[in-house]
């Protein structure tokens, strides 16, 4: 017997009444948005993360309720990366070598001078390889619905200005827990140091690292500029931070929210990329204000060669027909 039936046409109105709230509720879904950075107006993670935030509510209305999580809030970056494979973390937006830890394709997108400008790199990620990389992580129980970015990265030192790759000679460098990393500055002469991002400036600031590599915007958000001295414009490798979700928490999703997270996704990429191209200006600005000592490197091509042999030795890692792919894209 029904409810309704049972407690008459007096609580059958009431409870019609309720009805609509009650619905609401029981259909509201919460998806908790994660990364390490902070929560600056100009921080790139934190740009894509609003970005996917406002997209997503412009579809929705209050269906869904994305919630964010700046600052470490709900773990380091491989445990972000590992509870979405659970389940039990619904989003993250995920700096690309850690990515790379559970899906060796994306060590691609970490190859040394890969791309020639962020134009380049957006071609290729929204095309065939892309997509290649995107079928991949999904078969590891996570889905990228964003290719965003930082910008390309570039080193940050207390010990001297790097122009040549001598100068990397006796530099410790805290890389990403990345094979990629690790190799480039052995191929360059520098000496790296893996390690988490949230012991980094610490690190740094102590003299237990002489130093580290990152993007503008992450520089300067996070107030690098406190603890280093020297800023080289090395833009050794392009930084890409994946939007991803949960491939559990995508699925227990309704038809038509699915499609609207994927294309809130697409639209919150284009809309990062767009703000993050228009702030490095003002990110170079800020540092040389801030007193960093800033210096072009004008001789790319002699660092260059001398990481070009990783790409040989990482093609069975990331897959030949991807790298294959990649190198002829960016001709």
């Amino acid at each position: 017997m029904s409810l309704i039936t049972r407690r008459g046409l007096g609580a059958a109105t009431l409870l019609s009444g309720l009805a609509p709230a009650v619905l609401r509720a029981q259909q509201k879904t919460v998806l908790r948005l994660g990364w390490t950075s902070g929560d600056g107006a100009n921080d790139p993670y934190a740009a894509g993360a609003r970005a996917f935030q406002k997209a997503l509510a412009a579809r929705v209305g209050d269906r869904i309720e994305v919630q964010l999580y700046p600052n470490r809030a709900i773990g380091d970056e491989r445990p972000m990366l590992d509870g979405m494979r659970l389940g039990t973390v619904d989003m993250g937006v995920i700096t690309n070598a850690v990515i790379a830890q559970i899906e060796q394709a994306f060590q691609l997108v970490d190859m040394p001078f890969l791309f020639g400008s962020e134009a380049q790199a957006h071609q290729v990620l929204d095309g065939n390889v892309g997509e290649q990389l995107r079928q991949k992580l999904d078969a590891k129980g996570v889905i990228p619905i964003g290719y965003m970015e930082g910008g390309f990265r570039h080193m940050i030192n207390n010990v001297r200005p790097v122009v040549k790759p001598e100068d990397l000679q006796g530099i410790k460098f805290r890389v990403l827990q990345s094979p990629i990393f690790i190799e480039m500055y052995r191929s360059l002469g520098g000496n790296a140091v893996p390690m988490a991002w949230g012991e980094t400036f610490t690190a740094v600031q102590q003299g237990a690292i002489d130093g580290l590599e990152i993007p503008l915007g992450v520089i300067d958000q996070n107030k690098y500029y406190e603890v280093t001295k020297y800023l080289s414009l090395t833009g050794h490798i392009y930084s890409m931070n994946g939007l991803l979700i949960s491939k559990r928490s995508f699925g227990r999703l309704p038809a038509d929210l699915k499609a609207a997270v994927t294309e809130a996704g697409a639209e919150a990429t284009r809309e990062q990329r767009r703000s993050n191209a228009a702030a490095q200006a003002a990110f170079r600005e800020s540092l040389a204000r801030n007193g960093m000592q800033v210096n072009e490197v004008p001789d790319k091509a002699a660092f260059r060669r001398a990481v070009m042999p990783m790409y040989e030795r990482f093609r069975a890692q990331i897959g030949a027909d991807i790298v294959r792919d990649a190198l002829a894209a960016v001709q």
